[in-house]
């Protein structure tokens, strides 16, 4: 099911035994553009740290009720490695993260799941495809992880100039892929927004603070538009897929399953 990563925030977070706090943002990696953790907002307890929750661990989005079941116990998170409030999250951090929660590292092979090319919730074949990236000759990737908070806001870099800026990000809270960014376009076409593939961004520069995708304005200006009471629906996405000439996600999503 595809949501708003704002529309997410504030949802209610449900562990094992108990209420641990509700959604705050969400970390990413700017190379396959996929939620690497959900970060929680504990309120008075945990405060002083930033609590992380993998996607390994998250169960089920439940719209109805606004909340999201962890498979974890409270007692397994307060025992988890310890992040200030005000720092990055760094590569030893992650190791030890991973560690603690027994999860394979995602960077570990060569696809956005380090064995596989899609999230896999089943620990049996996740051992077996980590026993695999364990291998020798098998290359991982370096992830730089960014929130969705801090790159809301970004600007979007068309090949004849720019477009607007980020206003929110589209989310598959099944396999936690970013599959879309909401592109504010008001300052060309007024009130329009457009959704833009995560996989057609060509690069991004940080420190421009902007998203570069290889497509003319003119070809984003026809594209279906998108409204905050818009249900993107299959055929929604197969006619935007379309006006580009892209293939859609779930081809390849088709092959491998």
């Amino acid at each position: 099911m595809l949501s708003k990563a704002k529309t997410l925030e504030g949802y209610k977070l449900n562990s094992l035994d108990g209420e641990i706090g509700k959604v705050k943002e969400f970390y990413f990696d700017d190379q396959h553009w996929t939620i690497r953790h959900l970060v929680a907002e504990t309120g008075t307890w945990l405060a002083d740290r930033q609590v992380l929750i993998s996607p390994y661990a998250l169960l089920a989005v439940n719209k109805e009720e606004q909340n999201i079941a962890v498979d974890l116990t409270k007692k397994q998170i307060e025992e988890s490695p310890s992040l200030d409030t005000d720092k990055p999250v760094s590569r030893q951090f992650e190791q030890a993260y991973y560690r603690h929660y027994d999860y394979p590292i995602y960077w570990g092979g060569p696809y956005s799941w380090g064995a596989f090319p899609y999230f896999v919730r089943d620990r049996e074949a996740r051992d077996h495809g980590q026993k695999k990236t364990s291998a020798p000759g098998v290359k991982g990737w370096d992830p730089h992880l960014r929130s969705t908070y801090s790159v809301s806001g970004h600007h979007v870099q068309t090949l004849d100039g720019e477009l607007g800026h980020i206003e929110d990000f589209i989310i598959d809270d099944e396999t936690w892929a970013i599959r879309y960014l909401i592109v504010d376009t008001h300052n060309w076409w007024p009130g329009k927004k457009v959704l833009i593939s995560a996989q057609w961004i060509e690069r991004v520069s940080w420190g421009e603070r902007k998203v570069f995708v290889n497509l003319d304005r003119e070809t984003i200006k026809q594209s279906p538009e998108y409204t905050d009471a818009s249900l993107i629906t299959r055929d929604y996405e197969i006619g935007l897929h379309g006006h580009y000439n892209r293939k859609g996600y779930w081809v390849d999503e088709m092959v491998n399953s």
